[in-house]
């Protein structure tokens, strides 16, 4: 008798569910199975890369940018109606100048106005309603190195923001052939070069393209302490950065391995940790292969590996090592484009 009342439920659940089962198949549209060649495959959604001039912009510093003290400048401190305090020193290696009661001040990386404020905290327990101005009368610290393929290699600098073609101008660059081949030509812009910016960023501006289309990204404002690299055509180069002691551009032989392109630069440091992991970026695809120091002194397994002109090593710190390096450090005019050797100058 259950089996039956459980039937009879069934059948009419059925029965009322068929009239709007029904009603619905009356309002969808009638529609045709697609043809097997109309079948459209989902595609997927394509990689957007950075703009190779939107980062040259970002790696560019404001034009506004407010010049901060060095080490090594020259300074004029004046204090409004005390012409007898009146001070001419240098900013020390360490940063600091020393004043009459006030002692030691660290001023290097201030800007003129924080430096002053900065000098009047110190002195206030001593003179009331100080007020100080801070005048740069030589400028030392305004640094850029220029080396790789000029006439004149070396450090120069400058008053203000330097600029590419400035550093470019002081160095000249080696001589070589104008386009037609024929005539050598003294002091020819270079196709392209390479700035490197501590031992972490390198960008690669394609100078000679940027001239001829005559955008202003050829003049470049470049920042204290960058490393300019005019290549010779016929190099070809490993960019080893990171934790190394002398990071920069290693040229790549044809028996190169990473243990000898890291020996090059000095080895790794102390920060790279016991257990270091060096990771080999090719910056045109963003490809990243990660070996452990262990495989890299491993012969066998050190000449299985294949470098290619233009690729990054890059030996992070302890405790923050990642699988793949984190590019956006990386500019995408990285190329496989050659550069000249800087050992030590970082």
């Amino acid at each position: 008798m259950k089996h039956f009342q459980g039937l009879m439920c069934t059948l009419l659940l059925l029965a009322g569910a068929w009239p709007l089962a029904a009603q619905n198949l009356d309002a969808a549209p009638i529609s045709s199975a697609p043809e097997p060649h109309e079948q459209t495959q989902p595609q997927a959604s394509p990689a957007l890369k950075p703009s190779p001039l939107e980062t040259l912009r970002k790696f560019e510093p404001a034009r506004d940018e407010e010049y901060r003290i060095g080490k090594g400048d020259e300074i004029t401190i004046d204090f409004a109606g005390r012409v007898d305090m009146q001070a001419k020193l240098v900013v020390g290696p360490d940063g600091r100048i020393t004043l009459p009661l006030g002692g030691d001040i660290m001023l290097a990386e201030l800007t003129r106005h924080e430096a002053a404020k900065a000098i009047e905290t110190l002195l206030t327990p001593y003179y009331a309603n100080l007020v100080a101005q801070v005048t740069i009368t030589k400028y030392t610290a305004n640094r850029v190195v220029l080396v790789g393929a000029v006439d004149r290699p070396g450090t120069y600098t400058f008053d203000g923001t330097p600029t590419l073609l400035e550093v470019l101008g002081r160095g000249g660059v080696e001589a070589g052939p104008n386009r037609s081949g024929q005539t050598p030509e003294v002091n020819q812009i270079p196709e392209r070069c390479a700035i490197y910016r501590g031992s972490e960023q390198v960008v690669w501006v394609e100078l000679r393209a940027l001239m001829e289309s005559g955008d202003p990204l050829a003049d470049l404002r470049l920042r204290r302490d960058d490393v300019v690299y005019v290549p010779s055509i016929s190099e070809r180069f490993i960019s080893v950065l990171g934790e190394v002691q002398h990071p920069g551009a290693i040229p790549l032989a044809h028996n190169s391995t990473v243990a000898s392109l890291l020996a090059q630069a000095g080895g790794i440091t102390d920060h790279a940790g016991n257990n270091a992991h060096i990771q080999i970026i090719d910056p045109a695809n963003g490809v990243s292969r990660v070996l452990t120091l262990k495989e890299v002194l491993d012969p066998a397994k050190s000449l299985e590996v294949t470098l290619r002109p233009g690729e990054i090593l890059y030996v992070p710190k302890s405790g923050f090592y990642r699988a793949t390096y984190v590019l956006e450090r990386l500019s995408p005019l990285i190329t496989a484009a050659s550069i000249a050797v800087y050992a030590g100058v970082l």
